[in-house]
């Protein structure tokens, strides 16, 4: 890398498989100086000073011998050379990303998995007899860096044709460059590892083409060297997603029992490590709220202001006001609540003190990505209060302002997240018109839509370049599905992050998580997330139907009934 001092190779986190058909620091095997001079160079220059449509039409790697006054070293698949580096070279290093098509349940591989399925033919699960996709200046540097693959293990498609044919012929596979990545594509991690997360390290990462190339001429170091990696983490920006929050009935009743902060024990690390974490608070919090009772029956909901803590503790970035029971205390409730969250420098969109900052977008910049939220409320327009130019509430839905707005920040740069209060479903599919009011939003130009409303997850899709999520199911609720009217499955929730990388959206990921205890997610286990993505791939018409084993069921930690715990106190207000 520039400006670093390099002694030694870091190999020591890789397997003694990734050294197999690489060169010594000078190609004393001169079958494989022969073969890389011919092949990598080519790739990985043109990669390197060529534009995105250059990569995709690459000539044939053996009609461009290399100057005789260059010669070229490739250490490892880890990006470091094995000695300083002189001033007659330049250093590239190009990382790779191990793909499959969005609706692949299978998250990762290990690097000997990996090599196997190279060197072999031997893949695992569902990939086994599947042939890794990839373009011709890709085979190149894994062929310097791997030796040749065995017969049947790659398969070369044009590089603008790859996601297409991947997605024609599920289950699939492929490895593309980091700069090829986009939504349609799950990044599947290797050794643990993946290029779009924030605990990311380059050194234990395998995927990566490191050269040293040494030239007399001035022209071609700087060629090389003025791109020295298409990868830079200083350029990537992570958003967290959730569905509904309400600190209320027995999730509040829990908190008091258990403290402000255990609803988000198990999920606060994933919310911290993003950027930016999302929270949709439908709840107000209110200084005259009472002590929370399970079997509390009417739907007027408030929160004790102290619970504000638990947004602290997991590390909220931006709150979502489009709930429909915003204004279940009336004006003062949606004043205090924004006083207290103007007091934490937390900003908030989708509802305000009145209808212009109701509708304000809330901007966020991020290691050099804007990034814009923007949402509504549909289903209380007309039936309950919603902001006015002289009243505080949720922002109603204006669909001609949003789709003005929404396209105004696409034109300035900003990657726009809108959201929706919609009407609630207890189903995964979502309603005709719902699926147009989302669409509409994608085509001024939102990258994400994505549903705040649903208790109950809802599928999703990609609408031309944009990804929509219907409903995340809730973040912290107290519907733990134990009664008759509610759905199976109702514990499932999504987490979505959103990578976003040099002003585009990259990639999506599904974190899938449990609610336990009336209050608090945990991540799935591997068995209940499979079956979980499996039915919503399908749901979402990606993937046809495949049975999965029923979890067993979590053991609720604080029993609930209604009426409350007997034992427990109830304070006067």
């Amino acid at each position: 890398m520039p400006g670093k001092k390099i002694d030694q190779p870091r190999t020591a986190a890789l397997p003694a498989r990734a050294l197999r058909g690489v060169a010594q620091p000078f190609f004393n095997n001169s079958r494989i100086f022969a073969k890389f001079t011919a092949k990598i160079m080519l790739a990985l220059i043109l990669s390197a000073c060529g534009t995105q449509s250059a990569l995709t039409s690459l000539p044939p790697v053996a009609q461009n011998p290399l100057p005789a006054n260059a010669s070229v070293q490739v250490v490892t698949s880890t990006p470091t050379p094995v000695r300083d580096l002189q001033s007659n070279e330049a250093h590239i290093e190009w990382v790779y990303a191990l793909v499959a098509p969005f609706p692949t349940v299978r998250d990762g591989v290990t690097f000997d998995e990996l090599l196997i399925a190279w060197t072999e033919g031997t893949a695992p699960a569902p990939f086994n007899g599947v042939p890794l996709l990839m373009d011709e200046a890709t085979l190149a540097a894994f062929t310097a860096l791997w030796d040749e693959p065995a017969a049947g293990a790659v398969r070369i498609v044009a590089g603008d044709r790859v996601l297409e044919e991947a997605w024609s012929a599920m289950p699939s596979w492929a490895i593309v460059r980091f700069e090829s990545l986009e939504p349609k594509w799950k990044v599947l991690t290797v050794e643990g590892q993946s290029p779009i997360r924030k605990d990311f390290d380059l050194a234990k990462y395998p995927l990566v083409a490191s050269i040293a190339v040494q030239s007399g001429n001035s022209d071609q170091r700087l060629a090389v060297s003025g791109q020295p990696s298409n990868y830079n983490p200083a350029k990537l920006t992570t958003v967290v997603m959730t569905g509904v929050t309400a600190l209320v009935r027995a999730t509040a009743l829990t908190m008091e029992l258990k403290g402000t902060t255990y609803p988000g024990e198990k999920i606060r690390d994933l919310m911290r490590e993003a950027d930016i974490a999302h929270v949709s608070n439908e709840i107000p919090f209110y200084t005259g709220c009472t002590y929370p009772k399970p079997d509390q029956a009417a739907l007027v909901f408030c929160s004790d202001p102290k619970y504000m803590d638990l947004f602290t503790d997991i590390g909220a970035d931006v709150i979502e006001l489009t709930g429909n029971h915003f204004a279940d205390r009336g004006a003062a409730g949606m004043l205090e609540t924004i006083s207290i969250y103007k007091e934490k420098k937390l900003p908030y969109f989708g509802g305000g003190v009145d209808l212009q900052d109701s509708l304000k977008p809330a901007l966020f910049e991020v290691n050099g990505n804007k990034i814009a939220f923007i949402g509504c409320n549909k289903p209380d327009v007309g039936r309950f209060p919603t902001a006015t130019d002289y009243q505080p509430g949720a922002a109603p839905c204006d669909f001609d302002y949003l789709a003005e707005k929404i396209s105004e920040l696409s034109a300035k740069g900003y990657v726009v997240i809108s959201t929706f209060q919609w009407n609630e479903s207890y189903d995964s599919r979502p309603a005709p018109q719902q699926i147009r009011d989302f669409q509409l939003m994608a085509d001024s130009g939102a990258s994400i839509v994505s549903g705040s409303q649903a208790h109950y997850a809802q599928m999703m899709e990609f609408h031309n370049d944009s990804f929509i999520h219907y409903g995340l199911g809730n973040l912290f609720f107290d519907q733990m599905g134990d009664q008759d009217w509610m759905p199976r499955g109702i514990r499932r929730i999504f987490f979505d992050r959103y990578v976003i990388y040099d002003g585009k959206l990259i990639s999506v990921e599904l974190i899938t998580a449990l609610l336990e205890d009336y209050s608090r997610p945990r991540l799935m286990t591997e068995q209940e997330r499979a079956g979980f993505l499996q039915e919503y791939f399908f749901y979402s018409g990606w993937i046809p139907f495949s049975a999965t084993a029923t979890p067993t069921v979590t053991p609720t930690l604080t029993p609930m009934s209604i009426p409350p715990l007997s034992g427990v106190s109830t304070p006067s207000p």
